[in-house]
């Protein structure tokens, strides 16, 4: 019974990793084109309705799926459990340091909505990197299992 969970367990993590790391590579794209329109412009409060749907609808339940279902096909019985590897814990702080970002757009998608730019559309443009630096990082642990 509890194989056949784990196997329901990977596929709806996976699901929900795509999910995340879709929105989570959309979301700093908006915030440039957000800073680029400019203040009070018709298009800077589509941004800020677009935003805020995409990290209510979509970015936090697929970060929330991601992580309850990684969990339990750590401690589940037949799981991985905490003794899987070193990649283990290496892919865990990696996927920790993603959702501080997450929460990190997640204030900035607030500040922006109070018309309060802090960054330019450049340093934006950037910051979109680090989501995929990390799943790249992920991916390879999780699959090669390189230690």
């Amino acid at each position: 019974m509890w194989a056949e969970a784990q196997i329901w367990f990977k596929a709806f993590h996976i699901i929900s990793v795509i999910s995340w790391m879709a929105g989570m590579l959309y979301l700093p794209r908006l915030f440039v084109y957000h800073v680029e329109a400019g203040v009070g412009s018709p298009q800077a409060e589509t941004f800020k309705v677009m935003e805020e749907k995409l990290l209510r609808v979509i970015i936090n339940p697929a970060m929330a799926g991601a992580w309850a279902f990684g969990l339990l096909m750590i401690f589940s019985p037949g799981g991985l459990g905490i003794g899987a590897g070193v990649w283990l814990w290496f892919k865990l702080a990696l996927v920790t340091l993603l959702s501080g970002f997450h929460g990190w757009l997640s204030a900035e998608r607030k500040r922006l909505a109070k018309d309060e730019i802090r960054y330019s559309s450049r340093t934006y443009r950037i910051l979109n990197e680090v989501p995929a630096l990390i799943m790249i990082a992920v991916v390879i642990l999780a699959i090669v299992k390189p230690f």
